[in-house]
């Protein structure tokens, strides 16, 4: 017998419709962990900087290369490991990649030297190559298309809060307990929330609960085809300008990163924990500024999408000013607020140059695109921004080094502002396309 329901009476959710609410936002919450996971191992380096320099007498390109060499091997990386993600299978991609990163983390503990350390890094690098790709896609797989510039800066977002986690408990870590301690609690860290991921998420639960959102999910594929074609990686004039402008940006991050910890703790005499804990406060600002500008890109592209690349240009503006200003002004308390302004908008063009790449991109190689996007993120940020920024460092001094960061910024809003531009024409190409294919 039907059960019936009153008028102006809601019935009770069944246990399956609580399911598909709640599960989405289980895979976000866990994959979102995985993301803080993730930058804990990477960024922890940046808080053990000064022990590393003390105990094996390294330079600051040395200590600039065992950070970028990470982010080089995602970048290289990312875009064949993340086909590999979306044709095997994202959340099995996603529980090897996680061992493989936290394996390598713990390794990183037991080097004996720069070589052995540099190596165990790399290996770090690699399972983490796609995980940003892949995880990204997994995320916006389970959720409506509305809410893409949001998730996208809140999941990038997760690389500034785990660099938070890496940098002050790393740092806190090491000087009670020594460098090593600090490696072996990140990747012990991973290999807990990989075990969580395997139990509860799987390929099978998120294809139940993928969303077909009609409006704003990208270009449509030719009649009958299951798969886009890589080609479309690269179909449009703007998502290549959204990959080299979203990467150019992330060159301020990567070097924030690698250089805040080292950077107070030179500039203001503080002690490497002491240091640490401050960068951290700059990097949660980040953090906190991608998810903010992420939600203001989603609201400024509710009724015209290109305001979207509007806001990016923006935050990037934004970032030169305050950044450039902050670094120019001896070390004090209007440095700090400058500083703090211009951090908080660093990151804010990920949010809207990610869901330009989910616009322009289909959901079948979607990873693939986000992978693409990673490789530039990571070739032309945050790989070149510690290791450029290491070698100015060395012949210059890291308070110098630091006044050129953010003039990168300058290229980035040249390429936004031709991005922009070439968005109309972008989606009529796409939209002809599609209806040469019907």
């Amino acid at each position: 017998m039907a059960m019936q329901v009153s008028a102006g009476v809601t019935a009770p959710a069944t246990p399956l419709a609580r399911t598909r609410r709640i599960f989405p936002w289980v895979v976000f919450t866990l994959t979102f962990g995985l993301l803080l996971s993730d930058y804990m191992s990477r960024q922890v380096l940046s808080a053990v900087f000064p022990f590393l320099k003390q105990e094996w007498g390294l330079t600051d390109t040395q200590l600039g290369t065992l950070t970028s060499v990470v982010a080089l091997t995602v970048g290289i990386l990312a875009v064949p490991l993340s086909l590999v993600g979306d044709r095997w299978g994202r959340s099995k991609s996603v529980v090897l990649m996680a061992v493989v990163w936290s394996v390598a983390t713990i390794g990183c503990a037991l080097a004996a030297g720069f070589g052995h350390l540099l190596t165990a890094r790399l290996l770090i690098g690699v399972g983490e190559a796609a995980y940003g790709s892949v995880g990204l896609a997994v995320v916006l797989a389970v959720f409506a298309a509305s809410k893409r510039a949001s998730l996208t800066g809140a999941f990038m977002a997760g690389g500034s809060f785990g660099s938070v986690l890496g940098v002050a408990l790393g740092g806190a870590l090491a000087a009670q307990y020594g460098w090593r301690a600090a490696f072996t609690v990140m990747g012990v860290f991973g290999m807990v929330l990989a075990l969580l991921y395997w139990v509860l998420v799987s390929d099978r639960k998120l294809a139940a609960h993928k969303i077909d959102d009609a409006a704003d999910t990208g270009p449509k594929l030719a009649g009958g085809q299951g798969r886009a074609k890589l080609s479309t990686l690269f179909s449009t004039p703007s998502v290549v300008l959204a990959y080299f402008g979203g990467g150019l940006q992330l060159f301020i991050a990567g070097s924030l990163f690698a250089w805040l910890p080292s950077y107070f703790n030179r500039g203001y005499d503080m002690l490497p924990a002491k240091a640490a804990k401050v960068a951290a406060v700059f990097i949660l600002i980040m953090g906190i500024g991608m998810i903010v500008c992420g939600v203001i890109s989603d609201r400024a592209g509710r009724k015209a999408p290109i305001n979207k690349w509007t806001t990016a240009i923006t935050f990037s503006a934004v970032t030169v000013v305050f950044l450039a200003a902050g670094f120019s002004v001896k070390p004090g308390g209007l440095q700090m607020l400058l500083l703090a302004v211009g951090c908080f908008f660093a990151g804010g063009t990920t949010g809207p140059t990610g869901a330009m790449v989910a616009r322009l991109t289909h959901e079948s190689i979607r990873a693939t695109a986000f992978g693409t996007y990673t490789f530039f993120n990571n070739v032309l940020g945050l790989a070149a921004g510690p290791l450029v920024t290491g070698v100015l460092a060395d012949k210059y001094g890291l308070e110098t080094a630091m006044k050129y960061v953010p003039l990168v910024a300058v290229a980035a809003i040249v390429l936004l502002i031709a991005g922009r531009q070439a968005y109309p024409s972008s989606i009529r190409k796409l939209d002809a396309a599609a209806e040469r294919a019907a």
